[in-house]
């Protein structure tokens, strides 16, 4: 397949870029803004092949994302593009709103105008599958999963503009024919990610002996998944979900973030011990986060038994190779860190819009 992937430049994104031209014989159209969270670097092992072509473009350009359909003609889209950390909606929800909803329905009325102009077998191949997030179903108590049916109850700027997105996605199925898949996916972990997310914020301060922040009582759970098990379950969901349905993607791994900081922690004491002490030392017990969800746990059943996925990171081997990757390249992380120096988000003091 040639397959668009919008916000190739991000976290999830250039992982499912490295997959399609490392494991398949896929050709990738990475189409990215370039906004503070996306950079080429976390592409290039990938961007000398012959299967890769790089676009630079705002999802809400209807000029833009129109052009690049008709002069690429992919096979299908992996819609990844969106703004996606909750502090900064917090603090300001416009690109949330503007990238999410507005980027999103852009590129659900640009693909529908070139399905379309398809062939019917073309049109029968082709497949558009809108990536989102567990947040959209808001919180759980202490038992039970969020399935495919769960009702939608998001409780931030962000997760409320990712259920609208959702919704437009399958919208666009339903009404106008559009082969839509919809996943959601609990929180992603692993090389390459963004300093201002949990993990790769503990890592670097930690490494910097700077204050690991922990929000609220550190108890809020949730379930984490290795990005290199998203990126395969998405190119599976690509290849033989089908249209009109949602899959949920979730890697069975539930830890509280208190949990997650300590392993992170335990794992740098062990590969880069500092004669300052223990990295537990430097945990910091700050404000909560606004409206924080308390916990999130994804059943992933319907992938695993439909689909035939499965994760092959449980959480131990994963958060061990992410530290070790973020040891090994301080060349990635270090122009980001200058650029985000890892101060707190999303705090209500902040001007909202």
């Amino acid at each position: 397949m040639k397959i668009l992937v919008t916000g190739g430049a991000g976290f999830i994104g250039s992982a499912v870029c490295r997959l399609l031209i490392r494991e398949t014989g896929d050709q990738v159209v990475n189409l990215d803004k370039l906004t503070y969270a996306g950079t080429l670097t976390s592409v290039a092992e990938v961007s000398d092949s012959p299967d890769y072509v790089f676009v630079r473009a705002d999802i809400t350009d209807r000029a833009a994302i129109r052009a690049i359909f008709q002069a690429h003609r992919p096979d299908a889209v992996l819609h990844l593009a969106a703004e996606s950390h909750v502090d900064r909606s917090i603090a300001g929800a416009g690109p949330f709103i503007e990238t999410n909803i507005v980027g999103t329905y852009v590129m659900l009325d640009c693909a529908l105008d070139y399905w379309r102009g398809l062939d019917a077998q073309a049109q029968a191949a082709f497949r558009f599958l809108h990536v989102s997030t567990d947040e959209v179903y808001g919180s759980l108590g202490a038992d039970g999963l969020f399935e495919e049916t769960t009702p939608y109850a998001p409780t931030s700027p962000y997760s409320s503009s990712k259920a609208a997105a959702d919704h437009l996605a399958l919208a666009w199925f339903h009404t106008y024919g559009l082969p839509v898949l919809v996943s959601n996916c609990s929180n992603n972990y692993g090389p390459y990610h963004f300093p201002e997310k949990l993990i790769p914020l503990m890592i670097l301060n930690g490494l910097d002996r700077k204050p690991l922040p922990v929000y609220g009582d550190g108890a809020n759970i949730r379930d984490w998944l290795y990005v290199d098990d998203h990126a395969r379950a998405l190119r599976r969901i690509l290849e033989a979900g089908r249209p009109g349905e949602k899959y949920n993607v979730g890697g069975r791994n539930e830890r509280t973030n208190l949990q997650v900081v300590h392993t992170i922690c335990d794992l740098l004491d062990e590969l880069a011990p500092h004669a300052a002490g223990a990295h537990r030392d430097l945990i910091t017990y700050v404000t909560d986060r606004p409206g924080h969800d308390r916990r999130y746990a994804i059943d992933a059943t319907k992938l695993e038994t439909e689909l035939g996925w499965r994760a092959r990171e449980t959480f131990e081997t994963g958060i061990r190779k992410t530290v070790e990757w973020y040891l090994a390249r301080a060349d990635w992380s270090a122009p980001l860190r200058e650029a985000y120096d890892g101060k707190r988000l999303g705090l209500l003091t902040a001007k909202a819009g």
